[in-house]
C-alpha cells in the first residue's frame, strides 16, 4: 500500500497521484491540509526519507518567513511548524514500507514503485 500525503491543488502533487495511480498502485490519499500530520508522523516522515526537517519543508512559503524560521533553525521548531502549519509540508510525500519520497519530480515516485 502507497500512502501519499496529497495536496490536489499542487500540480506536482496531482502528477504525483496519476503516476502512482496508471502503475496500478493501491494507494491511499491523505489530504494533509485537511488532516493534518501529527509530530510523531512529521518525525516517522523526516526519517523514512532520510532527510532534516528543514529539507521537507516549503521555504518560499510566506508563512515560513512570518514564522521567523530558517535553515539554522532547530528541528523540533520546524516539526512544530509544520504540525501547527501543513501549508510548510513539501508536496506531496509518498510513503511505501518504511519509506518514503517527495514527488519533485513527481518521477520520484518510480523508485517506491519499483521496490
Amino acid at each position: 500500500m502507497i500512502t501519499i500525503w496529497h495536496n490536489p491543488r499542487c500540480s506536482k502533487s496531482r502528477q504525483t497521484l496519476a503516476l502512482i495511480e496508471t502503475a496500478g498502485a493501491e494507494v491511499s490519499v491523505r489530504r494533509y491540509l485537511d488532516n493534518p500530520p501529527t509530530m510523531a508522523e512529521l518525525e516517522a516522515a523526516a526519517t523514512a526519507l532520510g532527510l532534516r526537517p528543514i529539507e521537507m519543508m516549503r521555504k518560499g512559503e510566506a508563512r515560513f518567513k512570518e514564522l521567523g524560521l530558517s535553515k539554522d533553525s532547530e528541528d523540533a521548531v520546524l516539526l512544530q511548524a509544520m504540525a501547527e502549519n501543513p501549508i510548510l509540508i513539501e508536496r506531496p510525500i509518498v510513503f511505501k514500507g518504511g519509506k518514503a519520497v517527495i514527488g519533485r519530480p513527481p518521477e520520484a515516485v518510480n523508485a517506491l514503485l519499483a521496490g
